[in-house]
């Protein structure tokens, strides 16, 4: 029993050290950090300028689109690199799984493209 208490020591001596870097970090910030806000340091950040208008303003549904649609496109990218890195394992039956994945994916965007999803008239 003492031996598989062993084996997990360096992972409660990492959990130990990354919580002791964690707390020493907030607690700087509390030590170290300015207190003397004025106006411009608190003011509202929102791409340059000022706030125009409310922030629960209805937002077009094409910019949630477009954000799904790189999502989708990003998981391709992580779905290609580590198949291109086992290709050899994977064989032939991986290399047509990954073809039939990359059309259907390529068969979606083309159907969006051609409804104007990515469109900004």
């Amino acid at each position: 029993m003492e031996e598989l208490l062993l084996d997990y020591l360096p992972i409660v001596i990492f959990i130990g050290v990354s919580a002791g870097i964690g707390l020493a970090l907030m607690l700087s910030a509390l030590i170290i950090a300015v207190r003397n806000p004025d106006p411009e340091k608190v003011s509202a950040y929102e791409c340059g300028f000022n706030a125009f208008d409310d922030a629960r303003m209805k937002f077009d549904v094409r910019f949630y689109l477009v954000a799904i649609l790189f999502i989708i496109f990003d998981l391709e990218v992580a779905f290609l690199f580590p198949w291109a890195v086992s290709l050899k394992e994977v064989g032939l039956f991986g290399f047509w799984s990954m073809m039939i994945f990359l059309a259907v994916l390529t068969i979606g965007f083309t159907y969006e493209w051609r409804k104007g999803a990515l469109e900004w008239d």
